[in-house]
């Protein structure tokens, strides 16, 4: 039911803050217009022209036998960072959640799988981002065919995001994620590409022949499902065959080489990384990362976060209504409960309901739900003892996804839709709270709202609000191309197959209920052609993002999943189709008969960012870059956090002109050689940096070292690494470093 409409009680300041919020977003629009070069896209018909491929022939397909390497296995990471200062950070659509420094650094995990013979590939990627954006992978895909041919392509190479909420924006080409993003932001967008890349440069140098497990097991008290009363629309039936409303299991896939040596490990577990909440300024990668993290450390003795030979992905699966903050919702103001169908509170509504969780803080919560998730993974890789064995097969096919007909039955058919937004969309989740008096819900739409929507961006057509019913439409973004489309068209589906394990790589986030039914669906296509006890798992966020895919029982209930399915009440229905489609075409051999679909387009997009230019840094009187101002402390113990603040520049200086650059170091001094030791640097979970931006150039640069349990007593230093620029874009390294202090046990 929707609670009952009641008069607004908006004060004139009120009224006048809301006027400009609208304003200023009017403005953002135009002036993000009138920053770039205007072109319909990088080929003349719109569309990209450069990714056709030769599909292998059916003869081409091989079938390997057990032995000492049944694959030719590589494995790569690569930093994907970016810039950590003043980009907008990529999840929550909080226009003032900019980066302010750095916690963890993001990477891309690249797995590639080939047959003995070399006739197929299938490459993973796992990227410690937001999401895969259209942009993002076209772009991909066209550096890897100018430098492998057509060895990497769009059938056999996955992209997919973990979904941290935490890492700079800005690699998207459609407007509406323009907004929060404040554009196409190139050198961030360079940097994931570059990253991604480099992954796949890397585990191709390294391929070599080994063996792949599969294991399976249930990960406890690490996620709740924060829209439990959209999945208790799905039928009694269908839920009483599920013992909790979330997927507990995880997949875990284990790499090692022909002699039984690690190579690397690839996890799918469906939760979102969103322990790091939306007051966070600092870049990382959440609690997948940090999995990540603390598998490849247990993997890679004696080297640097980051370093190493052992990959460790942890992917994102069907996490759409999954939160890590398994305390629950509850009132910040008041502490009650706030589990209720609209998540709202007595006092303050729906602006007050936040779930948190499990820890006493978000850094403690992203590592205890790291820990978790990575204790169930070193459990799972030591006993993996199924192998997979059998061929490769890859299927891909572009869909138009605002115009699919779906089949229901024998007599009933019926079409997605247009893209749009409902208005439980700018409600937010009990993970990260929208503004104003959105709430979640809502299946009527708001007469103040809707006016303003109108006047500023159109009314949506009689025909979109007939197909999404009973969402009520806030932004009818297909049918908004000013100045480029809102949202996608043509979507990416895919799947890739190792032997009996499928991967079924979906272009948003899929809530529990609806990838269980994919799941069913693809492993019963594959079982009815002939291919029998498949291990079919989602893959999320891969390739394209098109927000949630609910069920059509939850799309009902209009919460913020069901809103955000900007493709209508079919979406799902639809992609069922098509992944079944794909799974009959590997089942029966026929990849290369599938139509590729209509491509997608590349818009010419040059120069288009609302990100303030970097400015000529400036130290304070008297003092010069690096230097010292406020000092550590002489003395500190295990569990102790050693802080210096230094005069800094802005880290943009770094990312943009550098790669790789490395902040800063935590060092310790040998007495026997006589020399620093490198024990720790900004990939590192127990260092945080923090970058002030004062007036007229100058800024502070903040390191703190949160001094972990093992560290070895002794003598330790902090050192700074950053470049100051001058007019005419002239950059300049330097560095700082604090004075020496102990660890002791006193």
């Amino acid at each position: 039911m929707c609670r009952q409409r009641t008069k607004h009680p908006y004060s004139r300041l009120e009224i006048v803050l809301i006027t400009l919020l609208v304003l200023m977003t009017a403005v953002t629009v135009v002036l993000l217009v009138l920053h770039f070069v205007t072109g319909e896209s990088s080929s003349s018909n719109g569309k990209l022209s450069s990714f056709d491929y030769d599909e292998p022939s059916p003869t081409q397909k091989t079938t390997t036998t057990s032995g000492s390497g049944n694959y030719l296995l590589g494995v790569g990471r690569a930093d994907c960072t970016g810039p950590v200062a003043e980009i907008p950070l990529m999840g929550y659509a909080n226009p003032d959640q900019v980066g302010g420094g750095l916690l963890t650094r993001l990477y891309s995990r690249a797995f590639i799988v080939a047959e003995p013979n070399d006739t197929r590939r299938v490459v993973f990627v796992s990227i410690d981002i937001g999401m895969v954006s259209q942009r993002l992978r076209l772009e991909v895909l066209k550096e890897l065919k100018s430098k492998y041919g057509d060895l990497y392509r769009r059938d056999n190479v996955i992209l997919s995001g973990t979904h941290t909420h935490s890492g700079p924006g800005g690699y998207f080409q459609y407007t509406l994620f323009w907004i929060t993003s404040k554009g196409l932001i190139k050198p961030n967008l360079n940097a994931i590409v570059n990253g991604i890349v480099k992954s796949i440069d890397i585990a191709h140098q390294n391929m070599k022949r080994g063996r792949l497990f599969l294991n399976r097991g249930v990960v406890e008290n690490s996620q709740i499902n924060r829209s439990p009363y959209s999945y208790l629309q799905n039928p009694a039936s269908e839920r009483s065959r599920y013992s909790a409303n979330t997927d507990k299991e995880m997949v875990m896939l284990k790499l090692v080489d022909e002699n039984g040596d690690d190579l690397g490990l690839i996890s799918w577990f469906a939760v979102h990384p969103v322990s790091m909440n939306n007051t966070n300024h600092l870049v990382n990668s959440d609690n997948m990362g940090y999995a990540s993290l603390l598998f490849e450390q247990e993997k890679n003795k004696g080297v640097l976060p980051g370093e190493g030979s052992f990959v460790a992905a942890f992917a994102s699966s069907n996490l759409g209504d999954v939160s890590p903050n398994t305390k629950g919702p509850f009132c910040i103001n008041t502490g009650e409960s706030c589990d209720n169908p609209q998540s709202i509170c007595p006092v303050g509504g729906a602006s007050m309901c936040m779930a948190m969780g499990p820890g006493t803080d978000m850094f403690d919560s992203t590592r205890i739900i790291a820990q978790n998730i990575y204790l169930k993974a070193k459990e799972l890789y030591a006993s993996a003892a199924q192998e997979l064995t059998g061929p490769l097969h890859s299927a891909h096919q572009w869909a138009n996804m605002s115009d699919v007909q779906v089949q229901l039955n024998a007599t009933h058919a019926v079409k997605t839709c247009k893209p749009a937004l409902g208005h439980s969309f700018a409600a937010g989740t009990i993970d990260g709270v929208g503004a104003f008096n959105f709430t979640q819900g809502s299946v009527e739409g708001d007469p103040f709202w809707d006016n303003i929507r109108d006047q500023l961006l159109g009314e949506p057509s009689n025909e979109t609000k007939a197909c999404h019913e009973p969402k009520p439409i806030l932004f009818s973004t297909g049918e908004m191309s000013w100045p480029h489309p809102w949202h996608p068209d043509i979507v990416d589906v895919q799947i890739a197959t190792i032997g009996s394990l499928a991967i079924v790589a979906v272009p948003g986030e899929f809530t529990t209920m609806s990838g269980r039914r994919l799941r069913e669906a693809v492993k019963s296509e594959f079982g009815s052609h002939g291919t029998a006890g498949m291990d079919v798992v989602i893959a999320g966020l891969c390739n394209v993002y098109t927000h949630y895919i609910t069920t059509y029982e939850e799309y009902q209930a209009q919460r913020y999943e069901a809103a955000s399915t900007i493709y209508g009440p079919h979406t799902l229905s639809a992609y069922v189709q098509l992944y079944r489609g794909l799974a009959r075409a590997i089942a029966m051999n026929t990849e290369q008969d599938l139509p590729s679909g209509p491509e997608p387009p590349l818009f010419n997009i040059t120069s288009l960012t609302l990100v303030p230019a970097v400015t000529p840094d400036r130290a304070p009187e008297n003092k010069t870059f690096g230097d010292v101002l406020q000092e550590v402390n002489v003395q500190y113990r295990v569990g102790e956090v050693a802080k210096v603040t230094f005069v800094g520049a802005n880290p943009r200086n770094s990312a943009e002109n550098m790669t790789e650059h490395n902040f800063l170091t935590v060092e310790r001094y040998t007495s026997v050689s006589g020399n620093w030791q490198v024990v720790q640097n900004d990939a590192s979970w127990d260092t945080r940096f923090y970058w002030t931006k004062g007036s007229s150039g100058q800024s502070n640069v903040t390191i703190e070292w949160h001094i972990p349990s093992n560290t070895e007593l002794g003598i330790y230093r902090i050192r700074y690494f950053g470049h100051y620029r001058r007019l005419l874009k002239q950059y300049y390294p330097f560095e700082g470093e604090s004075a020496a202090f102990e660890i002791t046990n006193m």
